[in-house]
């Protein structure tokens, strides 16, 4: 009723509430049903009570949209991702999460804070899990087409970028304890994380995002949902770029995706 009285103030919109038949025909179903982490909780013990949920949820889905885009929010993001996918038998285009949109978009705001310079000239991303491993790539990240490092020593006076670029990064990994902390739970910014990755499917923006997807090959690795830039338009997840990670990098990821798949044992499908 609340979203409703607005919408004189919006593009047309319809607004309402269903059952699983509200998903008949949907172009993208948005899933972010599931339990919160509770302090003192591990992420194994969560990941059984998602695990759970989405083993009611997909098939449930699937009876009234068979060709729906499945876009997965509910964390641990990249393991339900994976168990998305498991469960439904879609292509692997078909299922994605929001994987590292908006820890590359926390970045990004910080960056651009510290240099005064527009987000939109940062050109950088996190990687990897979408909690405690993900990485920041430094090593191909630009800002107007110069390294960042380089930008940041030049142009925006910094004493030592490479140690105040590792502030940053970890400001970016607090960011939502510090949210949550003082409001009670992140809202405003992922819901336009997942309206972007929506709009790039819907208008087929071929856009490149961070997103969680199946990964094959890359640099090793296999069978695991990741974040990693993706080309996302009408198709779903079209080809994941393999960029280039220094050696230090690789390490990172390849820690990043061995921790996801040491809890991928846990599960049963």
């Amino acid at each position: 009723m609340d979203l409703n009285h607005s919408l004189s103030f919006v593009h047309p919109t319809r607004i309402y509430t269903a059952g699983y038949e509200g998903c008949e025909n949907a172009d993208i179903v948005v899933i972010t049903a599931g339990a919160n982490r509770k302090p003192g909780q591990s992420r194994t013990d969560l990941v059984k009570i998602n695990v759970a949920i989405y083993k009611e949820i997909i098939p449930a889905i699937l009876r009234y949209s068979s060709d729906a885009i499945l876009l997965v929010v509910t964390n641990p993001v990249d393991i339900l991702t994976w168990v998305t996918l498991k469960l439904s038998g879609l292509p692997v285009n078909k299922v994605m999460g929001s994987g590292t949109v908006l820890d590359t978009a926390r970045m990004k705001y910080l960056i651009s804070d510290y240099c005064q310079v527009d987000p939109a000239n940062i050109h950088a991303y996190i990687i990897g899990e979408h909690g405690e491993t993900e990485l920041p790539v430094w090593s191909n990240g630009t800002i107007a087409g110069m390294p960042i490092g380089t930008y940041c020593s030049e142009y925006a006076l910094l004493k030592n970028s490479k140690n105040d670029l590792s502030e940053i990064f970890e400001k970016v990994k607090n960011s939502a304890h510090l949210i949550i902390e003082a409001k009670g739970a992140t809202n405003y910014s992922i819901a336009l994380a997942i309206l972007k990755i929506a709009r790039s499917i819907i208008r087929s923006e071929n856009s490149i995002l961070p997103v969680s997807t199946l990964i094959t090959d890359y640099y090793g690795i296999n069978d695991v949902c990741l974040g990693v830039p993706a080309h996302v338009s009408k198709n779903g997840v079209g080809h994941f770029l393999k960029i280039d990670l220094s050696k230090k990098e690789q390490e990172q990821f390849r820690h990043s995706a061995n921790t996801l798949k040491e809890i991928i044992k846990t599960i049963h499908i």
